[in-house]
């Protein structure tokens, strides 16, 4: 059975000449994993409103959807309203919610997309619109199986709008590791945070890492959301740390296999990655399934 993967990138939206989110990354990812042939790659489903304001502001979500938000709340999103851009951000909080149920039935399930981490609950930021992995906890919080949670988050910037959503809620463990020096300039405060100096390689990086996963562990998830971004690479122009693709190689894989072999269910997202040339970039999202995929096979019973 080969693990199932939601896309978004059908769902184009414009970006003015020279904006630099690098939206042809995620098209490259998916056409990379195509290659393989491994993965069932599915286009994402469209995330009802009514599901989002579970966790955002009703007004919010209507503003957005609607086209009517104030220009000021606009640009501190990163991306100019468009109705494209309603659909891209739909789908890709529906790519999160169906990977989920993927993970609850198979044990595994990720999406090409996702990872909004710094959507709080009534104003987006950092081109984060809606936060998908506060949607999907909302949305299985009420199965008998999903009372707890956790979120590793390994974007190098800090996952600052799932920390303030979950801040007072102690059945949602929330561990970011990123740039200490990084944005948002103003952080929150996860349930465990480390913060990393500028140049972090990957000995230093990895070692603290690891010293950081039983914590997450020891808090009891029923189910665990891993935030996958790569702008930790050596390469990316805004990451500031200095990891290798091996180093994020064996970064993902000490995740998967501390996760996976306690038995839980893992939800995968994409979250950032900025590096020049973007292929780079490409290249490290679509290696985070690959080893999800050789650990998870690993793992299997009968192995």
């Amino acid at each position: 059975m080969r693990p199932v993967l939601f896309y978004t990138d059908h769902h184009v939206f414009p970006l003015p000449e020279g904006h630099r989110f690098p939206v042809r990354k995620y098209r490259m990812t998916r056409e990379l994993l195509e290659k393989s042939n491994a993965f069932d790659l599915r286009p994402a489903p469209l995330a009802e409103p009514a599901t989002i304001e579970r966790v955002h502001d009703a007004q919010y979500v209507r503003d957005f959807i609607s086209g009517v938000l104030p220009p000021s709340v606009v640009r501190r999103i990163g991306f100019p309203w468009s109705q494209q851009l309603v659909q891209r951000t739909l789908a890709s909080v529906g790519g999160t919610l169906a990977a989920t149920q993927i993970a609850l039935d198979q044990g595994f399930g990720g999406t090409l997309a996702g990872g909004t981490h710094h959507a709080f609950r009534a104003e987006g930021s950092g081109y984060c619109v809606f936060n998908d992995i506060a949607v999907a906890i909302e949305s299985f919080r009420t199965r008998e199986t999903c009372s707890r949670f956790a979120v590793i988050d390994l974007d190098v910037h800090q996952g600052d709008g799932t920390a303030q959503i979950f801040e007072n809620d102690s059945t949602v463990f929330t561990f970011s590791m990123h740039g200490g020096n990084n944005f948002p300039f103003r952080k929150q405060r996860s349930r465990l945070d480390i913060e990393l100096a500028d140049g972090t390689e990957d000995d230093e990086y990895l070692a603290r890492l690891e010293r950081a996963l039983p914590a997450v562990l020891d808090s009891r998830p029923n189910l665990v959301f891993y935030q996958a971004g790569v702008d930790p690479l050596d390469t990316d122009r805004l990451g500031r740390l200095q990891l290798s693709m091996e180093g994020l190689r064996r970064r993902d894989e000490m995740v998967l296999e501390a996760v996976l072999g306690a038995e839980l269910p893992l939800v995968i997202t994409l979250g950032g990655g900025y590096s020049d040339p973007i292929e780079r970039t490409a290249q490290a999202h679509a290696q985070t399934f690959k080893t999800a995929l050789q650990v998870f096979t690993a793992m299997a019973p009968g192995k």
